[in-house]
């Protein structure tokens, strides 16, 4: 015990145990009087060393593994009390028989001597064999005054024979008590256990066990999201966090016998410098779950964005130039997560050493082939390996050449060799970066028609890649702090390039079928590749990360080998790479000048091909779920509509043919006769025609004939599943009046509907035909039928002239709690040119269910006709612009209007932050 807990000052400042011994033996009266006594003084003891361990923790909030331990400390002292009291002074045996023996031991993550502040406390009590009377009474009392104190406790009562019994049959079990700690009562038995769990459990079964907890941590990363770069990691579960440590230690233990961390450089499996790193990254990672356990009030695990600015401020991060303190903080904890995944690789190429037979390597694939030509590296059981410790001293290039030839040869690279090139990437300075060979080698990895993201993932991971591009080097482990981006800059940028290649080769077909037909028109693979690579390049540099990104292309495509024309062509892409995005989702590109603006903006067949495939793969690699149907949808019309324009210099169709064109295609479809037909297309505006897909056009047809038909059993509302949008078009046929927007969106969102677009029509004769996209809170269509008949009712009631329930609107749109960690001012934007027709709003504010249904209202008390709306999500923040006009269809031009107008859709906007304070 006292050499465990021998770098804890001040123990006694935390609790007395003696004292306290002393106290509890003094008391007299009845038991029950006794037990309480006892209870409240325990309980204030164990109150008092929290709140000095807390103390401590706020003076020192980087002194993880020494608050780990004070915790346990703490709570051995306490278990030791109420062991005691329960067995001397409630049930006290004067003459013990062999079997009234009871030892109380610490097992799993208590047993090693380290717990956060809410963890729970896991203990086994041990018999000789069978429990007696007493042993179940004493066992009995012991529990209830630990659940008494408020201690969450697991634990099991077992004869030795039972628990080595289980520990055998269970490798979670055995786990535990290869953990196991002697806490207090009968020593001797705790030797007996110990002994017989080595020779009868453990025995020469360490590779099972190894073999189990690689399994167990590869389902564990898959159930976390199996990457240690997403933004919202998991301090104890995810990949790269204290678990990850904890297997090591634990494979350590059983195969080599270990009785702490540092033995595993006298066994070989760590260098005394990777000892120095294991115990930097535990000590960082207990300080964080300390800390977040302390913020919550809870067993908090996971550092969700409502915690991250807390602990940063807490750990004491500091501003600096283009980076918050959160910034910081989560950028120094994904770097310990990768210095996490780089001691796991060292780990397992010493167990191949060990363990592995016949050439078999735990988890990994055989090698089908072995390639003649390697340039001087060799095979190590069919990994890529070093001939001799100073192969990369004698030529730096080497350490690109290393992962050119994984990728050419589809090997894997030996852990050690992993380990030497992160040792010497430190070789890579401007003589290596500047080499021909070295870039050209770099190149032939990032363009690879194999499998890139692999090997580029290597490179990162070994250090090479921000070695050999500096520029990269800086944005590695850097997380943007939103709620949008679900991975550090350099994994979003890595699993973009990933998805490139896999749409070239074919294999996303299915989902992104315009995107793999067009890179057989690419006419330069490497531009495109670059392109991905250096998208972002510039993030975190306090400024447009486009413009900076632009100038690091310019300097850093001639390295690469890139002609002057191939480097003005990746230096574009980067400095527009979100322009497709921006004018798809929050433009109306049934507008001629929308389209027009964009290809004067992009000019070439081959930049629109280009910056096409680059902003799909860009969405995707945001992270799951941000990618969907009705993204692609508007992604493909609005590239179809440039690729006309520059292919024939201007629309092959005019205004008017076209129109014709797509009045004759539905009416094939309805197969209708002309005086029917003809009595809808007089109705509808030249706007309506253009601005629908045909599937549309049919719908809203049948739907506005059948009302008109039978007016007196029409349904103010029709919907329809459209898969290739991933929404439910919902569509509005009524008496046109004014606030009949505002009052349907609120009546869709109080129904449960996320509206992702909304397009208004008045016919000739006052009725409004309104045709809105929604999707249910997951993201996809509306199906299920109770949801379909609230949204039913309540657009009925809106119809029917019933004002939204702001208030209950407001309720319902309540924001999820790691919303609040993002501060976002709302912004209101009038463009008067991006239309010819229209005066263009864009709406900046928090997103909320509300939102919508707040901002048509103030367009409505302005006087202001909505004629489309294109609503955006980015996460947390909401972007919903407006082609508006005032009520006679004119631009709204006044300044003093547009003032106005401004000044109550901010206020609007602004809604959602007061509600906030008012609440607090």
């Amino acid at each position: 015990m006292a050499a465990r807990f021998a770098h804890i000052p001040n123990r006694r400042s935390i609790i007395d145990r003696r004292a306290l011994a002393d106290q509890l033996a003094a008391m007299d009266g009845e038991v029950q009087a006794r037990r309480a006594a006892a209870t409240r003084i325990l309980k204030q003891a164990l109150a008092d060393g929290r709140t000095e361990i807390a103390r401590r923790v706020e003076e020192k909030p980087y002194q993880g593994t020494e608050t780990a331990a004070a915790y346990a400390f703490l709570t051995d002292q306490i278990l030791r009390l109420v062991h005691d009291f329960a067995v001397t002074h409630l049930y006290p045996l004067s003459n013990p028989t062999a079997s009234e023996r009871l030892l109380l031991v610490a097992v799993g993550g208590y047993g090693r001597g380290e717990m956060a502040l809410h963890s729970d406390v896991d203990i086994a009590f041990v018999t000789p064999w069978k429990p007696t009377g007493w042993t179940e009474q004493a066992i009995e009392s012991i529990l209830y005054l630990l659940w008494d104190l408020g201690l969450k406790i697991g634990h099991a009562s077992r004869s030795i024979d039972d628990m080595l019994r289980v520990a055998a049959g269970d490798h979670t079990v055995r786990t535990a008590i290869l953990e196991m700690r002697y806490l207090w009562g009968d020593e001797p038995l705790f030797e007996e256990l110990q002994a017989r769990f080595w020779k009868e459990v453990v025995g020469s079964k360490a590779r099972q066990f190894v073999t189990e907890k690689l399994e167990e941590r590869n389902a564990r990363h898959e159930r976390m999201g199996d990457s240690r770069y997403v933004v919202e990691p998991n301090v104890k579960e995810g990949k790269g966090a204290l678990r990850d440590l904890h297997t090591l230690y634990w494979i350590g233990k059983y195969a080599y016998r270990v009785r702490n961390v540092a033995e595993l450089v006298d066994v070989g499996l760590l260098s005394a410098q990777e000892l120095r790193q294991f115990q930097r990254a535990e000590r960082f990672l207990w300080a964080v779950r300390c800390n977040l356990h302390l913020a919550a009030g809870r067993a908090e695990e996971r550092l969700t964005f409502g915690y991250q600015r807390e602990i940063a401020e807490r750990m004491h991060y500091a501003d600096r130039p283009g980076r918050s303190p959160v910034e910081r903080f989560m950028r120094h904890y994904f770097l310990n997560a990768k210095l996490v995944g780089d001691l796991t690789g060292i780990f397992l190429a010493h167990l191949d050493e060990k363990f592995a037979n016949q050439g078999r390597r735990f988890g990994l694939p055989a090698l089908l082939r072995r390639p003649r030509k390697l340039d001087g590296f060799v095979l190590d059981r069919g990994r890529l390996a070093l001939p001799r410790d100073d192969f990369f001293e004698e030529d730096p290039v080497r350490l690109v050449q290393l992962f050119a030839l994984a990728d050419r040869h589809g090997l894997e690279i030996h852990p050690l060799t992993m380990r030497a090139a992160g040792r010497d990437s430190r070789l890579i300075g401007a003589k290596v970066r500047s080499d021909p060979r070295a870039n050209h080698l770099f190149l032939d990895v990032l363009t690879s028609p194999r499998d890139p993201e692999t090997v580029l993932r290597w490179m990162n991971e070994a250090g090479v890649f921000g070695r050999f591009m500096p520029d990269f080097g800086r944005v590695v482990a850097q997380m943007q702090f939103d709620m949008y981006h679900h991975y550090t800059v350099d994994e979003h940028t890595i699993r973009a390039i990933g998805l490139l290649a896999r749409i070239e080769q074919g294999m996303l077909k299915e989902d992104h079928p315009l995107a793999t037909s067009l890179f057989k028109h690419v006419a330069s693979r490497r531009v495109l590749y670059v392109a991905v690579l250096l998208h972002d390049i510039a993030k975190g540099r306090g400024g447009d990360h486009s413009v900076l990104g632009a100038d690091v292309a310019r300097t850093l495509c001639p390295r690469l080998g890139l002609s002057g024309a191939e480097t003005e062509t990746v230096a574009w892409l980067v400095r527009w790479h979100l322009l497709m995005s921006a004018t798809a989702f929050k433009r109306d590109l049934t507008d001629p000048k929308t389209v027009i603006d964009f290809v004067e903006r992009v000019k070439s067949l081959e930049r629109l091909r280009l910056l096409f495939l680059l902003t799909v793969v860009d969405i995707r690699a945001v992270g799951p779920g941000v990618w969907n149907s009705w993204k692609r949808q508007l992604l493909r019309d609005l590239f179809e509509q440039a690729e006309e324009i520059l292919r024939l210099g201007h629309k092959q169709k005019g205004r008017r043919e076209r129109i014709a064109a797509v009045q004759a295609e539905l009416a094939e479809r309805l197969g209708w006769d002309e005086s029917r037909f003809g009595s809808l297309t007089s109705r509808l505006p030249d706007s309506y025609w253009l601005s629908e897909p045909i599937q549309v056009l049919e719908r809203n047809a049948l739907y506005v004939d059948s009302a008109d038909r039978a007016p007196a059993k029409a349904r103010p509302l029709s919907t329809s599943v459209h898969e290739e949008r991933g929404a439910t078009l919902v569509t509005i046929y009524v008496k046109d009046e004014p606030g009949l927007f505002y009052r349907v969106t609120g009546a869709i969102s109080l129904a449960g509907g996320n509206i992702i677009d909304a397009r208004i029509h008045t016919t000739m004769d006052g009725m409004a035909l309104d045709n809105f996209l929604v999707q249910s809170g997951g993201g996809g269509p509306l199906t299920d039928r109770h949801q379909l008949r609230r949204l039913d009712e309540a657009v009925a009631a809106a119809v029917g002239g019933q004002e939204p329930l702001m208030d209950r609107l407001e309720a319902k749109a309540l924001r999820l709690p790691r919303a609040d960690a993002f501060p976002i001012e709302p912004n209101v934007f009038v463009d008067n040119v991006a239309s010819n027709r229209y005066t263009v709003v864009e709406v900046n504010a928090r997103d909320r269910a509300a939102l919508l249904s707040s901002l048509a209202l103030a367009f409505f008390q302005s006087k202001a006709t909505i004629h489309s709306a294109h609503i955006a999500t980015y996460g947390e923040r909401a972007v919903d612009v407006f082609y508006v006009t005032d009520m006679q269809g004119q631009k709204i031009e006044n300044p003093a209007r547009l003032k106005s107008l401004q000044a109550r859709l901010l206020k609007s906007a602004e809604r959602d932050a007061d509600a906030k304070n008012e609440a607090a």
